[in-house]
């Protein structure tokens, strides 16, 4: 683009909206000032920084017809072969479409970014080809990321194969319906409030969302930096540890990774069985207001069933839990905000900014009257909070963490993972596209009071599916300390090798 220098009318305009007090003298003298900076600006503007390679073949793909899109799941569908003979030849993988393939439209569920092509890919992209992974397609996902649901897409729900009129899950929801349904080996997913565990627990597969930083998170569109997450989803533990494996580790572009553990070897231990391994079932996890009791016993019922094959499982009360979703709210909704204000990435940190994504995302305030009524909520708290509080509430928020994630370190020091209901409900109806903004948000946000805290604190979690209630999954969670996703995967391996969750 052309750098235009300022002139006085725009030094007069950034006068009154600052309100320096400038006298017209001053406003001449500043306006000439600005002829240095633009000058800088320039010689930026005409410089290419480096960007990460594209190195694998691929088309635009296609956007697929209804008959061969079911449950709504795909955005594109294209076909990106990775290299033979890798740690993954031969899996099948979709991408939830706010991770960046180079070349291939991406649009995050909203409608402001159709039309939006990529010029990158992202480093676990990148990783995932490299080790042989067939990509297979972008698959939906909800507007912004801002629902637990599967019903805000710009492009219409995303449909739950085991009942198409219920929900799949989100924001992660057309991987949840892919990988459900076995139209995918895995799914990669993002996960800021239970984005990839809650799909898992709808519709019964695989949802580990590692330790905050594992998986870089370069080449994949934010919502708020402290809580974003990839993840992996699968129909198998096996599967879900192999991936993993596969995209983890420090890419040196991602702020939010700090010192990771040398060692990444997940499958390793999923022989080791339930033996010496210890529970903690936490109490505050069940019994919320709209905890639904056949989910309670069927996750208290797959509790006694790891105790059965060997591992020590106690029930602790852990009381600040109650908490952990109201210290998330702050840090969601203003920090969703903030970002999206900050052309959706805002500033202040080192590693790669997808410039082309703030170009077309840039201008979002002009379409904000088409946003779902979910957006549009938090839109107007954050605006609220921020005028009222001026960012002190997520301030404080953030500074609650750290007692938060305290709280089940202290009971981690003494179990290896903590246990309860991925969710307290089953999945529920889809709401009907014209019913009001209480039931929109509502169906948007009512389930992820055990979800959320982990993303704020950043342990590791994951959701297997641990038995049914009328017919519908039931997913049972477990968290582990930092940087425990083997021993996570163990214990999941063996629960899923000697039940079958379909039958229970």
């Amino acid at each position: 683009m052309t750098i235009r220098k300022p002139q006085y009318q725009d030094m007069l305009a950034a006068d009154q909206d600052l309100g320096l007090g400038l006298s017209e003298r001053d406003l001449q003298a500043f306006t000439a000032l600005m002829d240095g900076v633009s000058h800088d600006y320039a010689i930026v503007d005409a410089m290419t920084p480096e960007l990460p390679q594209v190195r694998y073949p691929r088309t635009p793909g296609h956007y697929p017809s209804p008959e061969e899109n079911p449950y709504n799941a795909w955005y594109v569908k294209t076909e990106v072969t990775g290299r033979p003979g890798g740690r993954i030849d031969g899996l099948n993988i979709a991408l939830k479409d706010n991770i960046m393939l180079a070349g291939v439209p991406m649009m995050n569920g909203a409608s402001t970014l159709r039309g939006y092509v990529p010029d990158v890919d992202a480093t676990l992209v990148t990783r995932l080809l490299d080790e042989g992974a067939t990509i297979r397609g972008k698959a939906q996902c909800e507007y912004f990321c801002v629902s637990g649901g599967s019903h805000t897409s710009a492009l219409g729900p995303v449909r739950n194969p085991h009942d198409e009129t219920r929900s799949a899950g989100g924001s992660s929801s057309g991987c949840s319906a892919l990988v459900a349904a076995g139209l995918v080996d895995a799914a990669i997913g993002t996960d800021q409030g239970g984005s990839v565990r809650i799909p898992a627990a709808y519709t019964g597969f695989v949802g580990m969302k590692a330790t905050h930083g594992l998986v870089p998170y370069t080449g994949v569109m934010p919502v708020e930096m402290t809580l974003d997450h990839a993840g992996v989803m699968s129909g198998d533990v096996r599967t879900n540890a192999r991936v993993l494996e596969v995209i983890a580790g420090h890419d040196g572009l991602d702020p939010r990774q700090r010192q990771l553990p040398e060692s990444r070897d997940y499958t390793s231990q999923c022989e080791a069985g339930a033996h010496g391994l210890r529970v903690a079932v936490i109490a505050e996890g069940f019994g919320w207001e709209n905890s639904e009791p056949d989910v309670d016993a069927a996750v208290r019922a797959g509790a006694a069933r790891l105790q059965s094959l060997g591992a020590t499982v106690d029930e602790i009360s852990l009381p600040l839990h109650r908490k952990g979703h109201a210290i998330w709210t702050p840090i969601a909704t203003e920090g969703t905000v903030n970002q999206m204000e900050g052309l959706n990435y805002g500033s202040n940190w080192k590693g790669l900014y997808v410039t082309s994504l703030m170009r077309a995302q840039q201008d979002w305030r002009a379409h904000a009257s088409d946003f779902p009524a979910d957006v549009k909520s938090v839109l107007l708290a954050a605006h609220y909070f921020r005028m009222q509080y001026q960012g002190q509430y997520y301030a404080k928020a953030q500074n609650l963490v750290r007692r938060l994630k305290a709280a089940y370190e202290t009971v981690l020091a003494d179990y290896d993972m903590l246990l309860m209901p991925t969710v307290p409900i089953k999945a529920p109806k889809l709401p009907d596209p014209d019913c009001g903004p209480q039931e929109w948000v509502g169906r948007a946000l009512e389930m992820n009071a055990n979800t959320a805290p982990f993303n704020a604190t950043g342990l590791p979690a994951i959701s297997i599916p641990c038995g049914k209630a009328q017919g519908l999954p039931v997913g049972m969670m477990l968290i582990g300390r930092d940087y425990s996703e083997a021993t996570l995967y163990r214990a999941a391996a063996t629960y899923e090798t000697a039940f079958d969750w379909k039958s229970l």
